[in-house]
C-alpha cells in the first residue's frame, strides 16, 4: 500500500509534497447564487441570501480554508454582482488577481429551489462574461504553473470558446508538470448525455485525477458499479468515485480503497461534491495515506451538506485531524454535528 498517492505526469512521478509553488489554481465560472435562507421552495420563501456560487471557486475556497495557497481564474461582469463575487472569494483567502473583468458581458446568476424531493437550480447565464473565457486568460499562470490545475466538466458546456480552452489548458499545463484534476460535474441543463458523454470521457482520459459521482456516471455512460469506471476512463492516475451516503472509492495504479460516508443531517446537497474534491486534494497535497484523503473529502463534504450555502467555514484543523486518525470503528459512529463530529 502506498503511503500517499503517486501521479505520473509526462513520465515523472509527482506526489502531494513536491515543488514549492502555488498549490492549486482553479479555473471556471462563478455566478451570483440566490437561495432561500431556509431550505424551502423558492416560490414560498420570503428571505434570501446572495452568495458566490461556482464549482471551481468552491474548491479554491475550501482549499484555502485548509491552509493551501490557491488561486481562482475566471471572468466576471463589471457589475455589482461581479464585484460581490470577487470580494467574497478573495475574503476566503483565494488569490483572485487574475480574474478578468468584462465591461460588456454580465455576471451570471442562478437560483436554488430546495424541495423535499431534491434541489432544483435555475440558471441565467447565457452570454455571461465567463462564457467568453479562452486559454489566453491562463498565460500568466502558465509562466509559473501550480502543482495542481483543477477544472470541471461545466466549463466546456458554456461555449465553443470554453470547450476549446479546456483541451488546450490540459495539454499545456501537463507539459509543464502540473497535475490535472478534473471533476466530471455533469450538468444536464447545459448539455444532454449524447453530446456530453463523449466529450467528458475524452477530457477525463486526459486528466491525472478524476472525480465523478456514480449517479452521473450512470446517466452519462450507463455504468452500474464504480468498478466499471477505471477501464472506461483508462488514463488517470487516480479515479475517485463518490456514491452519496454509501461512501467513496479511489482507484489508483496499485489498487483501490473505499471509505464509507459520514452520517450527516443534510440541509442541502449542492456544493458537497466540490467540498469533497477540495478535501481529497488537500489530503493528497499533504501526503496523507489514501484512506485519509477519502476521509478528509467526506469531512469537508459533511460541512457543505449541513448548510444551504455552497461554501461554509471549516472547523479548526485539530477537529479534522482527530476524525482523520480515528479508528475504523470510531469513524463508523461519527455524526456531523455543529462545528465538528460526535460519535
Amino acid at each position: 500500500m502506498l503511503t500517499y498517492l503517486e501521479v505520473t505526469v509526462g513520465g515523472e512521478v509527482h506526489t502531494g509534497g513536491d515543488e514549492d509553488r502555488t498549490d492549486v489554481v482553479c479555473v471556471g465560472e462563478t455566478m451570483a447564487m440566490v437561495a432561500p435562507e431556509e431550505p424551502e421552495p423558492l416560490e414560498h420563501a420570503r428571505t434570501f441570501a446572495l452568495r458566490a456560487g461556482g464549482a471551481e471557486s468552491n474548491v479554491a475556497m475550501y482549499l484555502a480554508g485548509l491552509g493551501h495557497r490557491t488561486g481562482w481564474v475566471s471572468r466576471l461582469g463589471d457589475d455589482p454582482l461581479g464585484r460581490r463575487i470577487l470580494s467574497d472569494v478573495a475574503a476566503a483567502g483565494v488569490d483572485t488577481s487574475l480574474v478578468e473583468i468584462d465591461h460588456d458581458a454580465p455576471t451570471g446568476v442562478y437560483f436554488k429551489d430546495p424541495a423535499p424531493g431534491g434541489t432544483r437550480v435555475f440558471y441565467y447565464r447565457r452570454g455571461s462574461a465567463a462564457s467568453l473565457m479562452s486559454a489566453k486568460l491562463l498565460e500568466p499562470v502558465l509562466r509559473r504553473p501550480p502543482r495542481v490545475l483543477h477544472v470541471t466538466g461545466i466549463t466546456p458546456a458554456l461555449s465553443l470558446e470554453c470547450d476549446e480552452m479546456m483541451s488546450e489548458l490540459i495539454v499545456d499545463f501537463r507539459a509543464k508538470g502540473t497535475v490535472i484534476s478534473f471533476d466530471v460535474n455533469f450538468r444536464p441543463g447545459l448539455w444532454g448525455p449524447p453530446v456530453a458523454s463523449a466529450r467528458l470521457v475524452e477530457l477525463a482520459r486526459l486528466a491525472d485525477v478524476v472525480f465523478v459521482g456514480l449517479d452521473e456516471a450512470q446517466e452519462l455512460w450507463g455504468v452500474e458499479s464504480p468498478d466499471e469506471l477505471p477501464p472506461l476512463l483508462d488514463g488517470p492516475g487516480a479515479i475517485v468515485v463518490k456514491n452519496g451516503a454509501v461512501g467513496a472509492t479511489v482507484y489508483f495504479k496499485d489498487g483501490t480503497e473505499f471509505v464509507p460516508s459520514l452520517k450527516v443531517n443534510v440541509r442541502e446537497p449542492i456544493g458537497a461534491g466540490d467540498a469533497f474534491a477540495a478535501g481529497w486534494l488537500s489530503g493528497w497535497l499533504r501526503g496523507l495515506p489514501n484512506g485519509q484523503c477519502l476521509r478528509l473529502g467526506h469531512l469537508v463534504a459533511s460541512v457543505a451538506l449541513g448548510s444551504t450555502a455552497d461554501h461554509q467555514a471549516l472547523p479548526p484543523w485539530p477537529l479534522l485531524q482527530a476524525a482523520l486518525t480515528a479508528s475504523d470503528t470510531e469513524w463508523a459512529t461519527l455524526v456531523a454535528e455543529g462545528p465538528g463530529w460526535t460519535g
